[in-house]
């Protein structure tokens, strides 16, 4: 199986499944070591999507993001102010929620309660010290819309990162993940995607998206914005070199975490998410499979690996017993045939 242009493949509704498979398969493994792992559910290669197919935070935020996306340019082109209402709106919505009973990181539990509060500014909601995962799993929306600009792409990847999770690595990572989501859709060889992406983060190592972000670097304890944003830089630019020995030189048979980390935070969730992906690249199923038997963050990791498999390979990459019964199935499936038009 090979890429085909983005019009063809539905690279949106293929990524959205994709993450959404990959988390429905990773949840009933996250916490577990991969001996436990197989012990439960037998060889990782023959790993089944649960029935029924339930999804964890990972799939409802990134539909949040989604949603908030949808609304904000409807309203016309898209920027902070834009951006950050609706999306704030949904985030909140998604914590009141009686379907917020996935597991949900303690960092987005923290900041959506006081992102409750409508004059206060986000930045004082963001938890600027976090750098979990749990920005950017939800991203792969901003990597799927065309007709942004690079600007806006980093700036609302980082803006919607920043809502809940204000490190600067969390803003970098998921910058970084929705730019990859891009490259992907877009028909990039996964062979050159690690370099693509580390060229893309030295350019942007020293740029604080001050129009996005506004006053949120001042919250640390850096000297002035750019220290602040290149501390980020420099951690994913660490571990996508990491990721570029590991690619050619890990045994599939291995636990991916060994090699690039558990996942638990934003750097290492993208790097064991492209590793997966890129072990098998024209093997969908298979790198979901792999990326569920880890012995880290196995939701995440796995839901990351969908969103990249299905942004390069598109809509037909899974098999549709499974996406035809994955949870929240209509709403994936609508937003992307939104994006993929």
């Amino acid at each position: 199986m090979t890429a085909t242009p983005t019009a063809h493949k539905r690279a949106a509704t293929g990524a959205l499944l994709g993450l959404a498979l990959g988390d429905a398969l990773g949840f009933p493994t996250e916490f577990n070591d991969v001996p436990s792992i197989l012990a439960k559910c037998g060889p990782w290669r023959e790993m089944e999507l649960p029935t029924p197919a339930i999804v964890s935070d990972d799939t409802q935020m990134t539909l949040a993001l989604g949603r908030g996306l949808r609304s904000a340019m409807d309203r016309g082109l898209l920027g902070p102010k834009r951006l950050e209402r609706p999306v704030r709106e949904e985030f909140v919505d998604w914590y009141r929620s009686p379907e917020n009973n996935r597991a949900p990181g303690r960092t987005c539990l923290v900041a959506c309660d006081l992102l409750k509060a409508e004059n206060r500014p986000w930045q004082e909601a963001s938890q600027i010290g976090s750098k979990g995962c749990g920005a950017n799993m939800r991203v792969a929306p901003l990597g799927l819309i065309s007709g942004l600009s690079d600007e806006q792409r980093a700036g609302a990847a980082q803006l919607q990162s920043g809502l809940t999770h204000g490190h600067p690595t969390a803003l970098a990572a998921s910058d970084l993940t929705a730019h990859a989501v891009r490259l992907l859709a877009q028909g990039a060889e996964p062979a050159a995607l690690v370099g693509l992406l580390r060229t893309y983060a030295e350019e942007n190592r020293g740029h604080y998206h001050e129009r996005w972000l506004g006053d949120l670097w001042s919250r640390g304890h850096d000297p002035d914005a750019e220290h602040f944003i290149s501390r980020g830089w420099d951690e994913c630019l660490e571990i996508l070199g990491r990721l570029e020995d590991a690619v050619g030189t890990v045994s599939p048979e291995a636990d991916p975490c060994l090699a690039t980390g558990e996942g638990w935070i934003a750097e290492e969730a993208l790097a064991t998410g492209l590793l997966c992906f890129l072990l098998f690249p024209d093997e969908p199923v298979t790198a979901l499979r792999r990326a569920a038997c880890t012995s880290g963050d196995s939701d995440s990791i796995a839901c990351l690996t969908g969103a990249f498999a299905g942004a390069y390979l598109g809509a037909e990459a899974w098999p549709a017993p499974w996406a035809d019964r994955i949870e929240y199935q209509s709403e994936l499936v609508t937003l992307g045939a939104l994006w993929d038009a």
